[in-house]
C-alpha cells in the first residue's frame, strides 16, 4: 500500500492536523463557549463584504430578510449624494439598522458602489446569525457593522487597492476606496455614540472572473494584506483581520474544465491558515431558477450562505478556535482502491442523497463516483464505486489496479458541460460531515460540504 500525502497538480497541499475538534461549538446549533470565552472586541465590529455578483445578491429578488430583530447596522447616507471623491465627514451620514436591501436596488451594469445592489445579500443573515449565537453563548448582544462594496462581474484586478484595466462604460473600480470611505465614517460615528469600532472580517464572494487565474492567491492574499494595513490605519486596532471566503463552483462551465481559483483560494487558506479561512462550497445551495447559467443563488440560498459565513465567524473570530472546511488531508493507493482521508469538521462522514448524481451520462468514467474523480496521465479512470470509511476516509474503487501510476484524484472540480438539467452549478458532489447547525434565520439544517479539490498521489 501506498501512501501519500496531498499536492495539488499546481501546488502543495497538507491539512492534516488543523481544524477544530469534535467537540467545538460546530456541533452545537445554537452556539457554544461561555461568557469567558466569547471576544467581543469592539462595541460595533465591522464587516467587510466584497467580491463580484454574489456579493451583491444578483438573482437574489424578492428580498427575505428585510427586518433586523438584533442592533446590528450598516451605514445610511440620511439623503446624501454619495460619490466619487468620497466624502466620510458628510453630516448627514447616519448608522441604521441593517436591512435587506442594503441600499436600493440597481439594474445597471457595470454599476459600482453605492448603486452596486442587486438583492438579497449574504450580510444580514451573517450578521443575525453571529449575534444568536452570541446571545446563546454568552448572554449578550454583538453588534455587526456591515460594509458591502462588491462590483458584479468585476475581477480581482477591479475590486483590489488602486484598481487596474478598468471596463470602458459604466462605473467601476470604487470597491476598496468605498471601504476606506464607509470605515472612516463609522468611525467618526462610533466616537460620536461613545462606541469602540473596528474591523472583525473580510468576506470575499469571489472567484467567477478570475477562474482561470493562476495568480488568484497572490491576489486575494495581497487585497488582504492591503485591507489589514489601511483599515487598521482607520480604526487604530491592532489586531488581524481575517478573510473568510467560499469557493465558486460555477465557472467555467465548459466540458472538462476546472476553476483554478476554488482550488487556490483552498491552497490560500493552507499557506495563511487562520488569516484566511475557506467557510465551504456553494454546489449544496438554491440556485436562481431564473438564471441558466447556475451561477447565482436565489434570495434563500443568499441567507443560507450568510448563516454558514456567521457560523464560520463565530468559530474563527469570537470563540478564537481554528477553524477549516471538510477537506482531504492524505490518501492511501492499494491495488484498485483509493482510499482519501479527510479532516471532519463534525464526524461522521455521510452522502447527501437529495442532490441528484453528478456526472452522470456526461462523464460516464465517474458517474459512480458521487463527485469524485480519477485520472492517469489525462486519461480518465473508470470509477466502480466509492463508500465512505469509517469516521473520515472515503474509498474510491476502479476498475482495474492503479498503484503503480500516478494519479490525479479530484471532487467537484470537473464540469460536465452542457445545459445543468437540476438546481446545481458545473461543478457538485455528494460528501458532508453531520453538523447538526441550524440557521437562525432559515431554520434549515446546514451542515459542511466537502471542498472542491484536485490532487496527486502516488
Amino acid at each position: 500500500m501506498t501512501r501519500s500525502s496531498i499536492s495539488y497538480v499546481v501546488f502543495a497541499f497538507a491539512l492534516a492536523g488543523l481544524g477544530c475538534s469534535s467537540s467545538s461549538s460546530a456541533n452545537n446549533p445554537d452556539g457554544g463557549g461561555d461568557a469567558s470565552t466569547v471576544n467581543v472586541a469592539w462595541d460595533w465590529v465591522g464587516i467587510v463584504g466584497t467580491g463580484q455578483s454574489l456579493s451583491v445578491g444578483a438573482y437574489g429578488n424578492p428580498d427575505i430578510a428585510v427586518q433586523q430583530p438584533y442592533n446590528n447596522l450598516k451605514l445610511g447616507f440620511g439623503g446624501a449624494a454619495v460619490a466619487p471623491p468620497f466624502d466620510p465627514t458628510i453630516a448627514s451620514l447616519q448608522t441604521v439598522p441593517l436591512t435587506e436591501p442594503i441600499r436600493g436596488i440597481t439594474s445597471g451594469y457595470p454599476s459600482a458602489y453605492p448603486d452596486n445592489i442587486y438583492g438579497e445579500t449574504p450580510h444580514t443573515a451573517m450578521a443575525d446569525q453571529v449575534t444568536a449565537m452570541v446571545m446563546q453563548a454568552a448572554a449578550r448582544d454583538y453588534v455587526t457593522v456591515h460594509t458591502v462594496v462588491g462590483e458584479s462581474g468585476q475581477g480581482l484586478n477591479v475590486i483590489q487597492k488602486n484598481p487596474t484595466n478598468l471596463p470602458t462604460t459604466g462605473t467601476s473600480g470604487r470597491a476598496y476606496d468605498a471601504t476606506l470611505f464607509e470605515a472612516t465614517a463609522i468611525a467618526r460615528l462610533a466616537t460620536a455614540a461613545g462606541r469602540s469600532y473596528g474591523i472583525g472580517a473580510v468576506v470575499l464572494t469571489h472567484g467567477e472572473t478570475d477562474c482561470c487565474n493562476s495568480g488568484y492567491e497572490a491576489g486575494i492574499v495581497q487585497l488582504l494584506s492591503d485591507y489589514n494595513a489601511d483599515l487598521a490605519a482607520i480604526t487604530g486596532q491592532t489586531a488581524k483581520i481575517p478573510m473568510f471566503i467560499s469557493q465558486q463552483n460555477s465557472v467555467p462551465a465548459d466540458s472538462g474544465s476546472v476553476a483554478i481559483s476554488a482550488l487556490q483560494v483552498l491552497q490560500a487558506s493552507v499557506d495563511h491558515p487562520g488569516d484566511i479561512v475557506v467557510t465551504g462550497p456553494k454546489y449544496q445551495y438554491a440556485y436562481a431558477a431564473a438564471d441558466s447559467t447556475h451561477v447565482h443563488l436565489d434570495a434563500p440560498g443568499y441567507d443560507l450562505l450568510g448563516e454558514k459565513y456567521g457560523q464560520v465567524y463565530f468559530e474563527r473570530v469570537v470563540l478564537g478556535h481554528d477553524w477549516q472546511p471538510l477537506a482531504p488531508t492524505s490518501a492511501d493507493v492499494s491495488g484498485a482502491v483509493v482510499t482519501v482521508h479527510f479532516h471532519v469538521p463534525v464526524p461522521p462522514l455521510t452522502w447527501d442523497d437529495t442532490l441528484p448524481p453528478p456526472h452522470g451520462t456526461m462523464i460516464p468514467e465517474w458517474a459512480a463516483g458521487r463527485g469524485f474523480e480519477l485520472s492517469a496521465g489525462g486519461v480518465r479512470q473508470m470509477i466502480t464505486g466509492v463508500e465512505i470509511s469509517g469516521d473520515d476516509a472515503v474509498q474510491i474503487t476502479c476498475a482495474k489496479d492503479i498503484s503503480n501510476v500516478e494519479l490525479t484524484v479530484g471532487y467537484a472540480t470537473t464540469a460536465e458541460g452542457g445545459t445543468p438539467s437540476g438546481p446545481q452549478p458545473a461543478r457538485w458532489g455528494h460528501l458532508r460531515d453531520s453538523d447538526p447547525f441550524v440557521g437562525a434565520v432559515t431554520q434549515k439544517a446546514q451542515p459542511n460540504y466537502c471542498v472542491a479539490f484536485q490532487m496527486i498521489v502516488n
